[in-house]
C-alpha cells in the first residue's frame, strides 16, 4: 500500500449541510414512544460463509431470543434456523467452513441466576446437528464431560486454504497458576484436541495473534508483578521467537493491529505534536515501526481494521473511523466497487465485506448506515449485478424522524483542542437555541463519539434537547497528548471540558441557559462532579451506574464485591487516577460521596443490583450522604441488572424516569 492521507468523508459533509433543517409539520407530530429507541435490534450480526454461498444471521425473535439462521444464496428456500434456545441467545457466531459454524450463547435479556456460561458450540448447516465443544452449563463444567472445560476459549478461526486442516480451529487453555494461555488445535467435528507445533513460546503469554492459517505470529507476555508487557514475534519459517518491545502496559510504544500471510506486521504508532496514532508496518531491520505511514487521519488516532482478501490476496485496504467511518481500498477493483456502492447509497457509510473480492463472480455484503438510520444489510452479486435486501437492523426506525449528528472541534479554556459531538433536535427552528443535556461518556479512557445512530442521544433529541457529548481530555482516539492530558484529572480539567463545551454551545447560539448533565459509569461520576464543580451551569443531573466513592473505586472494600482486577488497582489506577495512599487528600476533594453536601441541584441516581464493575454501594453511599446533607436524590435500583441496562423493561422504565425528570427541571420546547 502507498502513502494515503485521509480527508473528512463526503457523508459528513452532506450531514453538516442538513444541520438544523426540520421537516415541515414536525411540531405537530406526537412524541415517538421510548420503545422506538430502546428495543433490541432485529439483527445482531450478518456474515458471509467462506465461499460466499451462504449468509449467516443472528436474528432476534419476539424481541427476546436471538436465533442463528442460514440462507442458501443458491437456493430458493427461506432462511433456515440452525440454532435456537428457549432460554439462551446466540450472541456470537463465525463460519469454520461452508458446512459448519461456531457460536456462543448468552442472554440479551439476562436472568438473575444464570446456570450457563458462553461456552462454544459447532453446528452443521445441512443437518442442524449441534456439538458442544467448550462446556456451557456451570454444573457440567465442574464434572467430567466430553466437552472442554471452562478454562478454554476460542483464539482463532483459520481460513480454509492449502495447509489448513478442515474443521480445525485454535483454542487456548488458561493456566491460572503459571499465568499463561496455551494454544491448541481443536477439531470441531470430533472434539479432539492436538498440540500446536511451534518453537518454545515466551513465558506468561496471555495474548496471541495468528495469521489466516492459524499459525502464531505475535505473543504478548503480561507480568502482573512488574506492571509491564513484552511483545514477541515469530516470523514465517522461523525457529525461535524474537522480542520486539518491553514496556509499561499503560504506555506502549506502538500497538499491534494485525498480520498478513506474507509476514508483514501492522502496527500503529503515535506521531506529530498531538501524538496521533498512524498505521504503518513494523520494520524488522530497524526493530521499530516503519517511518513511512500507510494511513493517517489528521486530528484522529487510526482506529480501524485491515481488509483481508481471500487467502493469497493479502491486504486489500483498510477501514477506519475519523469523524465517520471511511474505507480506503488499494485494490483497484474494490476501490471502483466502493465508489459505485457509495453512489448507489449516498450520504451513508457503506461498509463492505466480500468473497472473491474484486473478481467477476464476487459476492459482497454491504452494511449501510448513517447518523439517522441504524442501518441495513444488502447483498451484491457481481456476476448478475443483482442487489438484494438482507435485513434492516431496527425496522421501527424512520430516518426522517431522527436527529442529525454533527462533529465540532472547539477550544477549552486552556487552549487545548476539544472534540465535541452534537445531536441536534428536530422541531427546533434553525438558529433558535434549545435546552441542553451534556452527556458524559463512560470509560473514561475510550473514544465515545461516532457518526452513527445512538439510542440515548436520539431519544433525548426527540424530546427537544440539544445533546452535547464532549470527548474530554483522557478520551482516546484523538492523539496521545489528548489522552495524557487527562491523567489524574478526574473532577478537575476533565470536568472543565464538559463545562467549556456547554459554554461554547451557548455562545454559538445553539443552547439556552437551561442545562442538565448526565452519564453512566465514569459519566455518572462526572455528572455528580458537574453539580459540585459547576453548580451555576447545571440545573440537574442524571447518573446511572456511576462511580460515587472514589476511594472505594481505587482501593476496593472488604464487604464490597467488584470485578476490578488487582493489576489495574496496583499498576494502572495510580497513574491514571491517583494513588489513594499518597494522594488521599486530593482524591477526597474530587469524590462525590465526600463532597455530597455541595450538591444542591436535583439528582437522579440509578444502579444495577447485580453490578460488579460499580457496585450499588456507590449509589447507596451517595444517596445517604446527600440525604444527610438535606438534599435527598431520586434513587432507583434495578434487580437483575449489572453495569448497564440489558432488559428492555429496565431501559423503558429508566427512559420514562429520565424524560419526566428532565421535563420537570428543564421544561424543553415541545418538539
Amino acid at each position: 500500500m502507498g502513502w494515503l492521507h485521509w480527508a473528512r468523508s463526503c457523508a459528513v459533509v452532506v450531514m453538516m449541510a442538513l444541520t438544523g433543517i426540520a421537516p415541515a409539520g414536525a411540531a405537530d407530530k406526537p412524541l415517538l414512544p421510548a420503545e422506538t429507541f430502546f428495543r433490541h435490534p432485529a439483527v445482531l450480526e450478518v456474515k458471509l460463509s467462506p465461499s460466499g454461498r451462504y449468509v449467516g444471521i443472528t436474528r432476534v425473535h419476539d424481541n427476546r431470543r436471538a436465533a442463528l439462521l442460514v440462507v442458501d444464496l443458491q437456493g430458493s428456500e427461506p432462511a433456515k434456523v440452525v440454532a435456537f434456545f428457549a432460554k439462551q441467545d446466540v450472541v456470537w457466531f463465525d463460519w469454520v467452513n461452508d458446512e459448519r459454524l461456531l457460536f456462543r450463547l448468552g442472554k440479551i435479556e439476562p436472568a438473575r441466576h444464570t446456570t450457563h456460561l458462553p461456552g462454544l458450540y459447532a453446528v452443521e448447516v445441512a443437518s442442524g446437528k449441534t456439538t458442544e465443544l467448550i462446556c456451557s452449563e456451570i454444573q457440567t463444567c465442574l464434572q467430567q464431560s466430553d466437552s472442554l472445560r471452562y478454562d478454554h476459549g476460542l483464539l482463532a478461526v483459520p481460513r480454509q486454504q492449502p495447509g489448513v486442516r478442515a474443521d480445525e480451529v485454535v483454542v487456548g487453555q488458561l493456566d491460572f497458576q503459571l499465568r499463561r494461555i496455551e494454544p491448541k488445535w481443536l477439531n470441531v467435528q470430533s472434539g479432539l484436541v492436538r498440540k500446536m507445533d511451534m518453537p518454545k513460546p515466551p513465558e506468561r503469554v496471555m495474548q496471541w495473534l495468528f495469521d489466516s492459517k492459524g499459525q502464531p505470529r505475535v505473543a504478548m507476555s503480561l507480568y502482573d508483578d512488574e506492571g509491564r508487557g513484552v511483545l514477541h514475534w515469530l516470523a514465517p519459517g522461523a525457529e525461535q521467537w524474537r522480542q520486539l518491545a518491553s514496556f509499561k502496559l499503560v504506555d506502549p510504544p506502538f500497538t499491534v493491529m494485525g498480520v498478513s500471510d506474507d509476514g508483514q506486521l501492522y502496527v500503529t504508532e503515535p506521531r506529530g505534536p498531538a501524538r496521533e496514532a498512524v498505521l504503518t508496518t513494523f520494520d524488522f531491520a530497524t526493530g521499530k515501526p516503519a517511518e513511512r505511514p500507510i494511513v493517517q487521519a489528521p486530528g484522529f488516532d487510526f482506529s480501524g481494521w485491515l481488509l483481508h482478501g481471500d487467502p493469497g490476496q493479502g491486504v486489500l485496504g483498510v477501514s477506519l473511523q475519523a469523524d465517520s467511518q471511511v474505507t480506503v481500498w488499494t485494490d483497484p477493483a474494490m476501490k471502483k466497487f466502493q465508489e459505485e456502492t457509495d453512489a448507489r447509497l449516498p450520504g451513508r457509510v457503506n461498509s463492505i465485506s466480500c468473497r472473491r473480492c474484486g473478481a467477476p463472480d464476487m459476492v459482497a455484503l454491504v452494511h449501510s448506515y448513517n447518523d439517522r438510520d441504524p442501518g441495513r444489510y444488502l447483498l451484491h452479486r457481481a456476476d448478475s449485478k443483482r442487489w438484494e435486501n438482507v435485513s434492516v437492523v431496527m425496522p421501527g426506525i424512520k430516518a426522517q424522524q431522527m436527529a442529525s449528528v454533527d462533529f465540532q472541534r472547539i477550544k477549552a479554556r486552556d487552549g487545548s483542542d476539544l472534540p465535541v459531538w452534537l445531536t441536534l433536535p428536530q422541531g427546533v427552528e434553525p438558529g433558535k437555541p434549545a435546552p441542553v443535556v451534556v452527556l458524559a461518556h463512560g470509560g473514561p479512557w475510550v473514544r465515545n463519539g461516532y457518526w452513527r445512530w445512538e439510542p440515548m442521544a436520539q431519544f433525548l433529541a426527540s424530546r427537544g434537547y440539544l445533546v452535547i457529548e464532549p470527548e474530554f481530555r483522557g478520551s482516546q482516539g484523538y492523539g496521545a497528548e489528548h489522552f495524557k492530558a487527562g491523567l489524574k484529572q478526574w473532577g478537575l480539567t476533565m470536568q472543565d471540558d464538559l463545562a467549556d463545551a456547554l459554554l461554547w454551545a451557548r455562545k454559538a447560539g445553539l443552547a439556552t441557559d437551561r442545562a442538565c448533565v448526565m452519564g453512566a459509569s465514569y459519566g455518572g461520576y462526572a455528572t455528580a462532579m458537574g453539580l459540585i464543580r459547576h453548580p451555576e451551569l447545571f440545573r440537574c443531573g442524571v447518573s446511572w451506574v456511576g462511580v460515587a466513592d472514589l476511594m472505594l473505586h481505587l482501593e476496593g472494600g472488604f464487604f464490597v464485591v467488584d470485578d476490578l482486577h488487582g493489576f489495574a488497582r496496583q499498576h494502572a489506577y495510580p497513574d491514571l487516577i491517583g494513588d489513594p495512599k499518597k494522594e488521599a487528600a486530593r482524591l477526597i476533594e474530587v469524590s462525590p460521596v465526600h463532597q455530597a453536601a455541595r450538591i444542591k441541584a436535583p439528582l437522579l441516581l440509578a444502579y444495577g443490583a447485580e453490578d460488579l464493575r460499580v457496585p450499588k454501594d456507590h449509589g447507596r453511599r451517595l444517596r445517604d450522604a446527600m440525604t444527610k446533607a438535606g438534599n435527598p436524590p431520586e434513587y432507583v435500583e434495578y434487580e437483575n441488572e449489572g453495569h448497564g441496562w440489558q432488559q428492555m423493561s429496565t431501559r423503558l422504565d429508566f427512559a420514562k424516569r429520565v424524560e419526566n425528570f428532565l421535563g420537570k427541571h428543564l421544561q424543553p420546547a415541545a418538539p
